[in-house]
């Protein structure tokens, strides 16, 4: 039966949610889905994490399992596909429910299919939908969400879940697909980033004021806000609050040029942001913001 048509375990209208994993993007998914009147229980490997979701009626509990016992729908929002695979492997003795698992974070096609495999195993119903946007959207409410599933029904059981935590679902047609658009979204993303950051210092290096790189983009018909969000944070150096951590999108470097030499695509200009996100990393700003890899030296050695 559809959890979009069906009082939850709790006796209210609509799917009770389990969130495991409440860091920036969990945090916000959860205030949203509580916001919009549906049940909520909440774990996180560092409990103290999940304890401020009380506030707004969270069940705050202390393993997986006990956050799904009563669910309707599931969502992970976990660090990466071996994080993700561990913690529904540990909250197997509460699905008995047989809950909606809809799945967000950033992990390969191939992992999108494995996980959906372990959702098989699980005997869960399992929704693949990585998320478009950073620490802002996602407390406004406004992701928009990449999804696909193997049981067409499962869109209409997840709907209250996404439209809390989003303004957009796009449905692709297998698992997979899903996380393949989400690579291929971020690839312009951190490129991006990276492009603003070469920009500016090349602009310094040279003599010009890079605030006027900003400027002239802003009159442009390549402005963008993104590009006006973290231009003035790089040069402001206002960059240890992240929205978007850089060792995650180091991580999600990684995953975008793997993906694409399993492919048989080399991809120049990723290749080159991955070795400066992981060259970032290596110098200690893995939790600041994306921008930061602006900090990182780009003088030449040679």
């Amino acid at each position: 039966m559809s959890t979009a048509s069906r009082t939850s375990a709790s006796g209210q209208a609509g799917p009770v949610v389990a969130v495991l994993g409440t860091g920036t993007m969990g945090d916000a998914m959860a205030r949203n889905i509580a916001a919009a009147g549906l049940g909520l229980r909440a774990w996180n490997r560092a409990r103290d994490a999940a304890e401020p979701l009380a506030d707004v009626g969270a069940a705050v509990c202390d393993t997986p399992a006990e956050a799904c016992r009563g669910a309707d729908v599931v969502l992970t929002a976990l660090a990466n596909e071996t994080v993700v695979a561990d913690v529904m492997d540990r909250a197997r003795d509460g699905l008995d429910g047989h809950p909606v698992w809809v799945q967000t974070c950033t992990v390969s096609p191939d992992g999108g299919r494995r996980l959906a495999e372990q959702a098989d195993r699980l005997d869960v119903d399992y929704v693949e939908a990585p998320l478009l946007g950073t620490k802002e959207p996602a407390v406004a409410g406004t992701l928009t969400v990449l999804a696909a599933s193997p049981r067409k029904e499962a869109r209409d059981e997840v709907r209250p879940v996404l439209d809390a935590v989003g303004s957009r679902t796009v449905w692709l047609d297998e698992v997979g697909q899903p996380s393949s658009l989400k690579l291929a979204y971020n690839a312009w993303v951190l490129t991006t980033v990276e492009g603003i950051a070469e920009s500016l210092t090349l602009a310094d290096t040279l003599g010009v004021d890079p605030h006027l790189v900003i400027d002239v983009i802003e009159g442009s018909g390549l402005n963008s806000t993104y590009v006006q969000s973290k231009g003035p944070k790089m040069l402001d150096d206002d960059l240890d609050t992240p929205s978007f951590p850089l060792e995650a999108a180091a991580k999600d470097a990684g995953l975008i040029t793997d993906t694409a030499r399993a492919a048989g695509l080399r991809l120049g200009i990723a290749e080159v942001v991955r070795e400066r996100l992981d060259l970032a990393a290596d110098d200690g700003l893995g939790r600041a913001d994306v921008a930061a890899t602006y900090r990182t030296s780009r003088r030449a050695t040679s």
